[in-house]
């Protein structure tokens, strides 16, 4: 009974500190969680980071707090970089069962899967967030796509794009990032790959011990899966070498532009997701 009580106790108070955190400062989510639509759209083109991400994403998705998040991901969002893919289906699986698209194998499949969530979620009533852990090739095809099946719908305010990085605008199609900043609510926040700039610095060489947090044991297979397949591809063939992940170290800096829509900039790095996430 005395055990019971105090399982009972701790989660309550989990509850809390997740709450009490998310009225700290300006961490107040900018998306209406169980309403509007997240898309999470991942290159995985050629930097493995993609694959923490991923597995930081689900981290999120476990709370109390977000977990009737209403998300959609896609994987093979990629622009018109050079490099190999780097194959991140299991994990996608395993992380979001089907509840995510495939650009890589068929582009046009996927696009059609993510616009009928997306129309369906501005009929009624409410917006669509993406968060762009790769490039805007694919978001202009949703947007051109949404555009002619709603000409009624202003997508420069219902659609909210966010993104975090140089390098992947310049690898976007000119013309299609050009038309994404016109015809979305584009927001261009700090790379998430440094601390100290106004969003979470999810990049380290020295954080190796996150298993001293992650208790729950699927979200302890996604990311040893995320793990493996990092230092599987990481610099292989020509891909990317990260080498905060070469080092041992994790980068999941895609997830600080979730953790902006959100409202959870105040997270200043990669212990501190994992204080927060963990147990």
């Amino acid at each position: 009974m005395k055990i019971a009580s105090l399982l009972f106790l701790s989660g309550i108070f989990f509850l809390i500190s997740e709450q009490s955190y998310a009225q700290q400062g300006n961490a107040v989510p900018r998306i209406y969680i169980e309403k509007d639509l997240l898309l999470v759209q991942y290159d995985c083109k050629t930097d493995v980071d993609d694959l923490h991400s991923v597995a930081a994403f689900r981290t999120i998705l476990n709370s109390v707090t977000y977990s009737k998040l209403n998300y959609y991901a896609v994987a093979g969002s990629y622009g018109i970089q050079e490099g190999l893919y780097v194959p991140p289906n299991d994990l996608f699986q395993l992380a979001f069962g089907n509840n995510w698209a495939d650009a890589h194998t068929d582009f046009k499949k996927a696009v059609k899967q993510v616009q009928k969530k997306v129309s369906a979620t501005l009929k009624a009533g409410n917006d669509i967030w993406i968060a762009e852990a790769g490039q805007s090739d694919f978001t202009a095809a949703v947007v051109k796509a949404i555009q002619d099946e709603m000409p009624g719908i202003n997508t420069s305010d219902r659609i909210h794009v966010v993104q975090h990085s140089d390098w992947n605008e310049s690898v976007t199609t000119p013309e299609l990032l050009n038309f994404v900043k016109v015809n979305t609510s584009y927001h261009k926040i700090p790379d998430g790959n440094m601390t100290g700039n106004g969003t979470p610095g999810f990049r380290s060489n020295e954080f190796k011990v996150w298993k001293e947090f992650i208790t729950d044991p699927e979200l302890i297979r996604t990311w040893q899966l995320a793990i493996n397949l990092g230092n599987q591809y990481n610099g292989k063939e020509g891909r990317y070498m990260n080498q905060a992940i070469a080092g041992g170290g994790l980068d999941f800096s895609d997830t600080a532009e979730v953790c902006w829509i959100l409202g959870m900039e105040n997270l200043s790095d990669v212990k501190a997701f994992f204080q927060y996430f963990g147990k």
